[in-house]
């Protein structure tokens, strides 16, 4: 008999049900608590309930969780200086869509040497997010995989669809499920429509194929997400930061029925894939906020302990503590003079 399944399939490893990795890396009350109410300040500033600045700002990507600490050790006590004006949010991603090859974040492949760990790949995300959340610092990342929720999303604080997903019905589906405040990227090519219908869908309920805490797979069927937004991130046509840029959008959210809500990306497209113009686009991004353009509440921002980015794959005892292997981000010192400016433009 010919054989018609699994002819490309290498191997199909169990993973632990999310159930049990949960009570494997419990979270204590007090770091639900802290989740709660970082999720509900964010909803308040989303709103408009909340006049402080958000600014979701950290590596591209987590590789090196000592080095990530270090960071968020940095960063809450920035936050600390500017608490009043702006609300910082550390990035925390763990996972990497990829163009075309790669490598594709901490969850799918922990140890830097393709042997794909995903296991603990979970395990470490996990852990890492409860370090953060202990430094009193709020989480974010980018939800890729839709397995992935099951296992680190109540530890998040606030998610984003990237512009390669924010199409996908699987994806808005999702969103229409999460329990915490969630951005959608304007699509590749820089249009905005996409994000509209992709906020439209999240909001209402939707019933899909995912798998139960018990690793079953299951009907989900949720009640919708209310708090979803709009990130522009500029796209293949160039950046898409500007007061007209801005304005259209605004267009767009209120033909649709929805609240007129931006958040800016200030790194791909908007900064050209050139770290170094970043504080270019947030400074005109608080200037827009500064002469009252209230729909913009936010800003996103690619920082890292060192600026630049390395080379890889490479020998993992070769890499440069604290600098990015995945897109290029602003230093340390760059990050906090910028977000001292930031606050005091807002």
């Amino acid at each position: 008999m010919r054989k018609v399944s699994d002819l490309n399939i290498a191997s199909n490893i169990p993973l632990p049900a999310p159930a049990l990795m949960l009570h494997e890396i419990p979270r204590s009350e007090a770091q639900e608590e802290f989740v709660a109410d970082a999720r509900q300040a964010i909803r308040n500033i989303i709103h408009r309930q909340d006049s402080r600045f958000l600014l979701i700002v950290g590596p591209c990507s987590i590789h090196d969780t000592r080095a990530g600490r270090d960071y968020a050790v940095r960063l809450r006590g920035l936050s600390e200086r500017v608490q009043g004006k702006v609300f910082l949010v550390m990035r925390c991603y763990f996972e990497k869509p990829r163009t075309s090859v790669g490598w594709k974040g901490l969850i799918m492949d922990p140890h830097l040497d393709g042997s794909h760990d995903i296991p603990n790949g979970l395990r470490m995300a996990r852990r890492f997010l409860l370090e953060v959340i202990d430094l009193g610092v709020p989480t974010a990342t980018e939800l890729l995989d839709p397995m992935t929720p099951q296992y680190i999303a109540d530890l998040i604080c606030w998610s984003a669809i990237g512009a390669r997903t924010t199409e996908s019905q699987t994806h808005r589906q999702l969103a229409s499920g999460l329990s915490m405040p969630l951005g959608f990227k304007n699509a590749t090519l820089g249009t905005v429509g996409s994000a509209v219908n992709a906020i439209k869908a999240a909001r209402e309920p939707q019933t899909f194929l995912g798998i139960s805490g018990d690793g079953v797979a299951s009907a989900v069927s949720t009640t919708g997400n209310p708090n979803c937004h709009i990130v522009l991130r500029g796209g293949d046509s160039g950046p898409n930061y500007s007061a007209e840029h801005v304005a259209d959008a605004e267009r767009e959210l209120a033909q649709a029925g929805l609240e007129q809500a931006i958040l800016i990306d200030c790194s791909h497209g908007n900064s050209g894939k050139d770290a170094a113009r970043q504080p270019e686009v947030l400074r005109y991004v608080a200037g827009l906020r500064a002469q009252g353009r209230a729909s913009v509440f936010g800003a996103m921002l690619e920082s890292n302990l060192l600026g630049g980015s390395q080379p890889f794959p490479q020998p993992r005892d070769a890499l440069v503590y604290g600098q990015s292997i995945t897109d290029a981000c602003i230093d340390w010192a760059s990050t906090e003079r910028l977000v001292l400016e930031l606050a005091e433009t807002v």
